[in-house]
């Protein structure tokens, strides 16, 4: 018990009359329990203590990066590293991509960290010459060549409608015939040459027979009326910007080609000679068939293009008096065809190949067109 009377600084103080603990044969107390003594150093009475021992240094700086770089003359005493453009000049940073050591002029921000102008160099042109995985190149804008195919139509069918519509002599000589005839108002006649329908006062409309050999790329031009080519302009604007995408613009002006020209050669062979046949519907399914192709072999959902694809079948099939079918599925298999030679044809030299081969399919369907002039006459 403390005295409350007592001052709190004579709380501590300890009682003259108590008896106070004793160590025998110690100048020291004993040790704590579970802590070992401490030695007693024996120092002369009046000399210093002894200091507290010094920290130790930090290992020296490394330089960045590990491999050996020159030092900077001025510095030579010091570990700094100097940059591999300008020697002599001390390097404040690393290049990102490279690992060399750079200086500020040197230093070119990037996303992350800073990047030798080599680097940035070598990305840009990287960037700038990117190759597709069927071959080609990157297109700055895939919507522009299905924008120059729209816009081509489009100029054909304003002529043609201006001048008399599927009675305009541009229709007549831009649209596939594969016999040649004559036209005499309401009525054509068959077998007749450029001489002897003139005489008779008719209009003479030249069939690939008779050597219109361009009408089977041109007849994909023309339309007969608004509908037509507005349906088949708005299946081209959804369509070809996706494959221009993924091959290229070169490429997918070549698919478009091929496949309506495939579609023309199929209806030479399966249609009437005697028909008429225009629009841009088999070069339409031509590219329908080169994205399911390109679709299956990436793995993609192809449950809409399915739907989209068997919606076109069903307006084929339910409209073939007067839809060509005929050419539907030629440019459908012409543009299967077309893009399973681009997949197949992969690895050094891909491009010399591909261009072989695209071409070699050109040649195979005026080879075939070549047969059917003959065995028709």
């Amino acid at each position: 018990m403390t005295d409350p009377n007592q001052r709190p600084d004579e709380w501590l103080a300890p009682d003259a009359g108590a008896a106070q603990p004793s160590f025998p044969n110690s100048a020291t107390p004993p040790p704590t329990p579970g802590h070992a003594p401490q030695p007693q150093q024996p120092y002369p009475p009046g000399a210093p203590q002894p200091p507290y021992p010094q920290a130790q240094p930090y290992p020296p700086a490394q330089p960045y990066p590990p491999q050996p770089y020159p030092l900077a003359p001025q510095q030579a005493g010091m570990n700094v590293v100097s940059c591999y453009r300008h020697p002599g000049v001390p390097a404040g940073v690393g290049c990102r991509r490279c690992g060399r050591p750079i200086c500020g002029a040197c230093m070119v921000e990037a996303p992350v960290g800073h990047q030798c102008p080599e680097c940035v160099a070598r990305g840009t042109a990287e960037t700038r010459q990117a190759t597709l995985p069927y071959g080609g190149r990157r297109s700055a804008d895939p919507t522009r060549t299905s924008i120059v195919l729209i816009g081509v139509n489009v100029l054909v069918w304003v002529v043609g409608f201006l001048t008399g519509g599927v009675r305009s002599p541009l229709f007549s000589t831009l649209s596939l015939s594969p016999t040649s005839i004559c036209l005499a108002g309401n009525s054509y006649y068959p077998g007749f040459d450029r001489a002897a329908c003139a005489a008779s006062g008719a209009t003479y409309v030249p069939g690939v027979s008779g050597g219109a050999w361009w009408q089977l790329l041109t007849s994909a031009f023309v339309h007969v009326d608004l509908m037509h080519i507005a349906f088949n302009m708005l299946a081209l604007w959804f369509l070809g910007p996706s494959l221009e995408r993924a091959l290229g613009r070169g490429r997918f002006l070549a698919l478009y080609l091929l496949a309506a020209l495939s579609g023309s050669v199929f209806v030479l062979f399966l249609s009437d000679p005697l028909s008429q046949t225009a629009g841009a519907s088999g070069a339409i399914f031509g590219l329908l068939g080169a994205l399911l192709v390109l679709a299956v072999r990436a793995g993609g959902d192809v449950r809409s293009l399915l739907m989209w694809l068997g919606l076109n079948v069903a307006i084929t099939v339910f409209g073939a008096s007067w839809i060509s079918w005929q050419g539907h599925l030629g440019g459908f298999v012409g543009g299967a065809v077309v893009a399973l030679l681009l997949i197949a044809l992969r690895g050094r030299g891909r491009e010399r190949l591909q261009i072989g081969a695209l071409a070699g399919l050109g040649v195979l369907l005026g080879a075939a067109t070549l047969v059917w002039q003959l065995t028709l006459a």
